[in-house]
C-alpha cells in the first residue's frame, strides 16, 4: 500500500426489506450467520441510526394511533358497567373522562417508551415497515424518552386527580404498578416483552385493570359486568399484540426478541390469535341472556371473522397489518356496543 493512502473499508451490510418479507412469507427460512434472510454476512450494526429532524407527522406516527382503541374500549365498557351498578340517573362523566385520559395518555407513553427502548437496544435495526423515531434516526433518542416521560407524567396527573376526587388512596399503588409495567415492557436490562410475557401485561392492564378500574372510580365496587367485560376486552387486546408480533416473527427472532409468537411459532400463533379474538363473543353471548341489546355485539364479528381469515391465510406483512387494523377496530366496536347494552 502506498504511503499516505487510506485503507478501503468494506461497505456495511444493510437490511433488505424485500428479503425480510420474503423470509416471513416463506415461514421464516433463513440463511447466513445471523439466521435472518436479509443478512448473509451478519446483522447490521445495532443502535439508532443518524438523527434527522422529526416532523409533527413523524411524532403522530410514533404515537401509533391504531393502538388507541385498546385504551378507549375498556373505559366504554367500564362506564356501561358503572351505569348498571348505580342506575341510569347516577353518572360521573368527569371521572369517566379522567379514566379515559389516563388510559389514552398511558397508551401513548407506552408506545413512545417502546420506540425509545427498542431503538437504543438495536431491535428496530431488524424491522421492516415504517421507520421508528429512534431506530430510524428520525428523532434524538433522548427527546423520544422525554416525550414518553411527559405522557407518563400526564397519565399520572389524571390518575392522581381521580384518586383525590374518589378518596380511594390505595389506587395510587395500582397506578405506580401500571407505570412500572409500562416502562419495563421493553425497558430495563431484562424487559418482559422480550420474554414472551407481553400478552400477560396487555390482558391485565388494558383489560382487567382498565375496565374494572373505570367502574370502581365511579361506583366504588367491582361488578360482574366489569370483570367479565375486562376479560373480554383484554383478550381482544392480546389478539392485537399477537398479530403484530406474528408479522414481526422473523425480525424479532433475528434481534433476539422472544415474543410469545416467536416462542410458539407461526402456526400456533395464528390459532392463538383466533382464540383470543373469538372467545370474547362467548362472553357477549352470556351477557345477551341478561341484556337484550348485547346481541348487537355480534355485529363486531363482521370485523373479527375477516381478521381471523386474513391472519390464518396471510403470506405477507401487508396482510397482517390489515388484520391488525381490523382487530383494533373490533376492540373499539366491542367495547362500545357491549357498554351501551349495559347502560340501556
Amino acid at each position: 500500500m502506498a504511503q499516505g493512502a487510506r485503507p478501503v473499508r468494506p461497505k456495511q451490510q444493510r437490511l433488505n426489506p424485500a428479503a425480510t418479507l420474503a423470509g416471513a412469507a416463506s415461514g421464516g427460512k433463513t440463511s447466513g450467520r445471523s439466521g435472518h434472510p436479509a443478512y448473509k454476512n451478519g446483522p447490521p450494526r445495532k443502535g439508532p441510526a443518524a438523527v434527522k429532524q422529526a416532523t409533527a407527522a413523524d411524532w403522530i406516527v410514533g404515537a401509533r394511533l391504531r393502538t388507541l382503541p385498546l385504551a378507549i374500549a375498556p373505559v366504554l365498557l367500564g362506564t356501561g358497567a358503572a351505569i348498571v351498578a348505580a342506575g341510569p340517573g347516577i353518572y360521573h362523566p368527569v371521572r369517566a373522562l379522567l379514566a379515559l385520559a389516563a388510559a389514552l395518555l398511558l397508551q401513548i407513553g407506552v408506545n413512545y417508551a417502546n420506540d425509545y427502548s427498542d431503538g437504543i437496544r438495536g431491535t428496530d435495526a431488524f424491522r421492516v415497515g415504517p421507520a421508528r423515531l429512534t431506530g430510524g434516526g428520525v428523532a434524538d433518542p433522548r427527546t423520544v424518552l422525554r416525550v414518553a416521560l411527559v405522557f407518563f407524567g400526564l397519565a399520572a396527573v389524571a390518575g392522581l386527580t381521580l384518586v383525590i376526587l374518589t378518596q380511594y388512596w390505595w389506587l395510587l399503588l395500582v397506578g405506580v404498578v401500571a407505570l412500572l409495567a409500562a416502562w419495563f415492557y421493553t425497558g430495563g436490562k431484562k424487559p418482559y416483552g422480550y420474554l414472551g410475557l407481553g400478552e400477560l401485561f396487555v390482558f391485565v392492564f388494558f383489560g382487567l385493570v382498565a375496565t374494572t378500574g373505570t367502574t370502581y372510580v365511579q361506583v366504588g365496587d367491582f361488578t360482574t359486568e366489569s370483570v367479565l367485560g375486562g376479560v373480554a376486552i383484554g383478550l381482544i387486546a392480546c389478539a392485537v399484540l399477537m398479530v403484530n408480533n406474528l408479522r414481526d416473527i422473523v425480525p424479532d427472532k433475528a434481534a433476539g426478541k422472544r415474543t410469545l409468537a416467536v416462542r410458539i411459532g407461526r402456526t400456533a400463533s395464528r390459532v392463538v390469535f383466533c382464540v383470543f379474538l373469538l372467545l370474547p363473543f362467548v362472553i357477549a353471548g352470556l351477557f345477551s341472556l341478561v341484556y337484550p341489546l348485547g346481541i348487537f355485539t355480534f355485529f363486531v364479528l363482521l370485523l373479527a371473522l375477516p381478521a381471523c381469515l386474513i391472519t390464518v391465510t396471510a403470506t405477507s406483512a401487508k396482510e397482517l397489518i390489515l388484520a391488525l387494523k381490523l382487530t383494533s377496530l373490533a376492540a373499539l366496536a366491542y367495547g362500545l356496543l357491549l357498554g351501551l347494552a349495559f347502560a340501556f
